[in-house]
């Protein structure tokens, strides 16, 4: 809610129960608890989006009890625009809560020219981390992520780099995104040795897309590190919006790079039959995808994004409904192998 201060200028002030309905999950064998749905401010938080939108939806965020927001230096757009727009709405409304907050960024994708703007050297993740703390304004992030893997630099200089952003205080956990499971265990190993709190793996995951069931989770509950879930709805497929045709302004009307119209037609008939699943347990589909996920134990939370603050609320009401019966797994595991 907004109150006015003493000089008549209003300020946001945090839902007083915004921790009574959240259902929060421990990350591998750390001692961090995240919210089981996450916010990613990958889309919608650039400069060529609306500032107040996304102050409303952090907002609305933060009420609903979560704590956990998600960034990375090259999201926009134009890059780095996310985090400058976030640093803006965080030194207006969030300033106060900052130790309620796990804020996340991460570098590895290309970000400015030249040879040490991208991938996974000891100068680009140490510059890289430097300028997105000056853009949000913050003193550290609670989790640095290296963003995917680079072939060609030896993994013990990007641990290593890690490790030392820990050690000068910039960052108080570190993470992977996008590695494959000998990858991880290789950096887990390296991690270990460092004696560095190595927490989080953020991997995609859906209904279509399970690739991380192939080694991935098994490695992370090895490690006692946690998953945390991105495109849990597939770019917007596992939502309702296709469910009659494709829209002219959605993304697969657009044939955008994430999504187009022919993968939609491919996978209208396993949509239509995972919806009427969800329908008999009282969701939406887009409710149902969550909730499938968040019943693998080593996944901590899910990356959700949202265009409004309706449709993060929508998301949310997932956490209603986390319980699958044999029967409902069964039928939604024949529709999608």
């Amino acid at each position: 809610m907004q109150i006015n201060d003493k000089s008549g200028v209003q300020r946001y002030v945090a839902d007083a129960k915004r921790y009574d309905s959240m259902t929060y999950k421990r990350s591998g064998k750390s001692g961090v608890l995240l919210p089981a749905i996450s916010l990613g401010l990958w889309h919608n938080f650039g400069f060529v989006d609306s500032l107040q939108n996304g102050r409303d939806i952090l907002r609305t965020a933060f009420d609903l009890g979560i704590t956990h927001f998600d960034l990375a230096n090259n999201y926009g757009p134009p890059f780095g625009s996310a985090e400058e727009t976030f640093g803006t709405i965080f030194k207006n409304d969030f300033k106060s809560y900052r130790d309620e907050l796990f804020i996340a960024t991460k570098a590895g994708f290309d970000m400015w020219p030249g040879p040490y703007g991208n991938l996974g050297s000891r100068k680009y993740l140490m510059a890289s981390l430097d300028q997105s703390l000056k853009r949000m304004g913050l003193d550290y992030v609670d989790i640095f992520y290296h963003h995917r893997p680079d072939p060609d630099t030896p993994l013990e200089e990007t641990m290593g780099a890690l490790a030392d952003i820990v050690r000068q205080g910039k960052a108080l956990y570190v993470g992977i995104s996008n590695y494959q499971p000998q990858e991880t265990e290789q950096a887990a190993e390296i991690l270990k040795r460092l004696n560095v709190p190595f927490i989080l793996h953020q991997a995609r995951y859906s209904m279509f897309d399970r690739w991380v069931e192939d080694g991935i989770l098994d490695t992370l509950e090895q490690n006692g590190v946690g998953c945390i879930a991105f495109s849990p709805l597939a770019q917007g497929l596992l939502t309702d919006k296709y469910l009659k045709g494709i829209p002219k302004d959605s993304r697969a009307g657009k044939d955008l790079t994430y999504l187009n119209s022919e993968t939609v037609t491919s996978q209208i008939d396993k949509i239509q039959k995972l919806n009427d699943i969800a329908k008999k347990r009282d969701q939406k589909l887009s409710q149902m995808a969550i909730a499938w996920i968040l019943r693998q134990k080593q996944v901590a939370s899910v990356l959700v994004g949202a265009s409004s603050s309706n449709q993060l609320k929508d998301n949310v009401k997932a956490l209603d409904c986390l319980e699958f019966s044999e029967e409902e797994l069964r039928l939604i595991e024949k529709i999608i192998s």
